[in-house]
């Protein structure tokens, strides 16, 4: 099969990956923090260089703000819930995704407002001056997309929370589909959470995630129970990790985000970035000659999208024509709205969905050969 629903999940998964994770389950096994026999304490050991690896990896100063959790709709959702109280304002971009808008717009029903700041693709000066427009006195939070899981459209971020940091506001980043990609560090920047997927670009296996806690304040708990520490005690512990990761952990998916880490560290992300880049690159180049094509950005620069691309095709259903290529051409991509109706409404394909084509360590040019010659072949 040409994989190229990287997007979703990257697929194959790396080798060092799969040999973590099957250690952890075959030679270990055993509860971290829960006993004090040897295969505990070794899982233990194992969990701790996880964290501290993934906190050198983004420029975290402390190990114990890698808060580990199921994915990072989970993270957002443990940032965003834990942030804000009625009669606070939230303000998001308008490309984020679901596991975003749809906790804010709960929120909305009991007391907590919210505003969305358009983004304008290739004018940072004016997507800046939106989010400035947008903000309150009572404005407590930004969450904001690093980059659309459906255009591939970079936001300028760390200018956006530099901006939300002149007024106080906590600043929480989703990075899903941009870390392992392009680099973010943590160090001496404004983005005081940062949401992250194990599985997309860092290559770990599904359902695993993290919030990485760039700041003082500390979000509310988004479940309590136990920790294997502080067992006496009724309420729920404030130290970190512990305060955030309630009952039994993803052992092996902990130590496999980590193993995916060393992988992006190891292949260089800025090699990855260009090798993905230059294939979407390629791939617009030669279906914008296609008039039957329909593509909804300006020409993917260099720094200004990451490795992603939406296109539809004349006369078919977005869905259609994934599962066409699929069936006939034994190529994996995603259609419809992915999980983002934001990102669809800015660019006026709510009602149609895009075919969405994300590239990664793994793709080669064949496989985009193959994509644009079977964009070619269909009738």
């Amino acid at each position: 099969m040409i994989y190229l629903d990287n997007g979703a999940t990257t697929f194959p998964k790396p080798m060092n990956v799969i040999r973590t994770c099957n250690n952890s389950l075959q030679n270990i096994g055993a509860n971290p923090g829960r006993g004090g026999h040897s295969l505990a304490m070794k899982a233990a050991e194992a969990v701790y260089h996880s964290r501290a690896n993934i906190a050198s990896f983004f420029g975290l100063d402390d190990a114990a703000k890698v808060v580990f959790t199921l994915n990072c709709t989970t993270a957002l959702n443990t940032v965003i819930k834990g942030s804000v109280k009625p009669g606070d304002h939230i303000l998001i971009s308008s490309y984020e995704h679901n596991a975003v808008l749809r906790p804010v717009d709960k929120l909305s029903k009991s007391g907590v407002s919210y505003s969305i700041a358009e983004v304008y693709e290739g004018d940072d000066e004016r997507t800046l001056n939106s989010f400035r427009e947008n903000i309150k006195p009572n404005t407590k939070l930004l969450v904001c997309t690093m980059a659309s899981n459906v255009f591939g459209i970079k936001l300028p971020v760390e200018r956006i929370c530099a901006l939300c940091h002149q007024y106080g506001i906590l600043t929480c980043v989703d990075a899903a589909q941009s870390a392992g990609v392009i680099p973010i560090s943590l160090y001496d920047s404004s983005i005081d959470y940062l949401c992250l997927a194990g599985h997309k670009g860092l290559y770990g296996p599904m359902g695993i995630g993290a919030v990485l806690i760039n700041c003082d304040t500390l979000p509310d708990s988004l479940t309590e129970g136990g920790t294997g520490s502080n067992s006496a005690q009724y309420n729920q512990p404030e130290i970190i990790p512990d305060k955030f990761e309630s009952g039994t952990g993803n052992f092996s998916g902990i130590t496999g985000f980590s193993a995916g880490v060393d992988f992006v560290r190891s292949k260089g992300i800025e090699r990855i970035y260009a090798h993905e880049i230059k294939l979407i690159q390629n791939l617009y180049e030669r279906l914008s000659t296609d008039k039957r094509v329909k593509l909804f950005t300006e020409y993917p620069e260099i720094g200004s999208y990451v490795p992603v691309l939406s296109f539809n095709l004349d006369n078919y259903d977005s869905e259609a024509l994934a599962e066409l290529l699929s069936t006939r051409y034994n190529i994996a991509v995603r259609a419809g709205l992915h999980c983002a109706p934001l990102a669809h409404k800015s660019k006026n394909t709510l009602d149609t969905g895009t075919v969405r084509a994300v590239p990664s360590a793994f793709t080669t040019q064949n496989d985009i050969n193959r994509l644009v010659s079977a964009i070619k072949n269909i009738k």
